[in-house]
């Protein structure tokens, strides 16, 4: 059986937590380039873009939903060096004088593996604020960016405050950050947001043994690394985000 059939094998909503269901997935613009996320998600996002445009903000949505082979073609490229590997202060990793566990750490600090990233459920999108960006500037979605002095530093702070667990806004009944603390895995990201009920759905059909099926059968960069050490890599970067809804 090929990887396609192996993964058509799966459940409807086992394919939709390891990125190989895009049916549920629509943009709100025609461009080839526009961002998808699950069709439950837009009316809050577009509610969180005019909360935006209320404080002079130019929302808008880097990075939505992600196939299963979109973020195994990012895990490659950069575990093949073709694609920057960064470290927590924004500075280029020499990814080729790692070894296999060294390599796999640095990716999965801001990458995640295919078939585990929050980007495959529609629920989870990286937001910026297109008008502070200068002219020629290219976002690169770094804490250095979102830290005071950054471009995104003012846009960064309206957020958490909009967002935190103590804002009577009611859109932060509804979005939270999942990466807001390093728990020692994943490095923070003040610009990835979650649906709350969206990811609710189908947090708990993501498994260990589910990815371990679906990363079996394709061309992974150190997928024997992967294998050996996936439960060990899932409870340090996966599982305790993907069974956390609450912020």
């Amino acid at each position: 059986m090929d990887e396609r059939n192996r993964a058509a094998a799966l459940s409807a909503v086992q394919r939709w937590a390891v990125g190989d269901d895009q049916q549920r997935m629509v943009a709100v613009a025609s461009a080839d380039n526009a961002p998808r996320l699950h069709r439950e998600v837009w009316p809050a996002v577009n509610a969180l873009i005019a909360a935006a445009a209320d404080r002079g903000f130019s929302l808008r949505i880097a990075s939505g939903f992600r196939s299963f082979e979109r973020q195994l073609a990012i895990w490659n490229a950069k575990l093949s060096g073709a694609r920057a590997v960064l470290d927590d202060d924004g500075q280029p990793v020499a990814i080729e004088r790692l070894n296999a566990a060294q390599q796999v750490a640095a990716v999965l600090r801001f990458s995640a593996l295919p078939g585990a990233s929050r980007h495959h459920w529609g629920s989870d999108f990286d937001v910026y604020d297109a008008a502070s960006l200068p002219a020629g500037y290219t976002l690169q979605l770094t804490a250095q960016e979102y830290q005071p002095g950054g471009v995104q530093a003012e846009f960064g702070r309206w957020l958490q405050q909009l967002l935190a667990t103590d804002s009577d806004h009611p859109l932060a009944a509804i979005f939270y950050r999942p990466y807001s603390v390093d728990r020692g895995g994943v490095a923070i990201e003040p610009w990835h947001l979650s649906h709350r009920a969206v990811a609710a759905q189908v947090a708990p059909h993501c498994t260990v043994e589910l990815l371990r099926r679906r990363l079996s059968h394709c061309q992974l960069a150190q997928r024997e690394f992967v294998l050996a050490e996936l439960p060990a890599l899932w409870q340090r970067y996966i599982h305790p985000l993907n069974n956390e809804t609450e912020q």
